[in-house]
């Protein structure tokens, strides 16, 4: 069984809508996304990234590696939906800080 840093994990488990004080508790309020070219900081930003994302591709990430490196943490997840080449896997780096989410990457 896959086990994911607490805060990790809590982040997988959120509902895509999720309210900006469930995202505070996992994410840190500067938090920066960058996914497909595109760059998104702050709560609000990720916030509707997440809501406009799963609006326009449906997708479920379902993790299947971790690997630690200090203060980052990268997972590897599948990710299907109703697009093309689905399912994929995709690595989402995190950095971590105070047990809280800074940055993500998904590449």
């Amino acid at each position: 069984m896959l086990t994911l840093p607490q805060t990790i994990g809590d982040y997988f488990a959120l509902p895509t809508n999720a309210s900006l004080a469930a995202l505070s508790r996992v994410l840190d309020e500067d938090i920066v996304v960058r996914d497909e070219h595109r760059t998104y900081e702050g709560l609000t930003a990720v916030r509707d990234w997440r809501i406009d994302t799963m609006a326009r591709t449906p997708s479920r990430a379902r993790p299947t590696c971790v690997e630690e490196h200090g203060d980052t943490v990268v997972v590897t997840a599948e990710v299907s939906g109703n697009f093309p080449g689905s399912p994929v896997m995709l690595d989402h780096r995190f950095s971590l800080r105070d047990a809280r989410i800074t940055a993500l990457e998904i590449a």
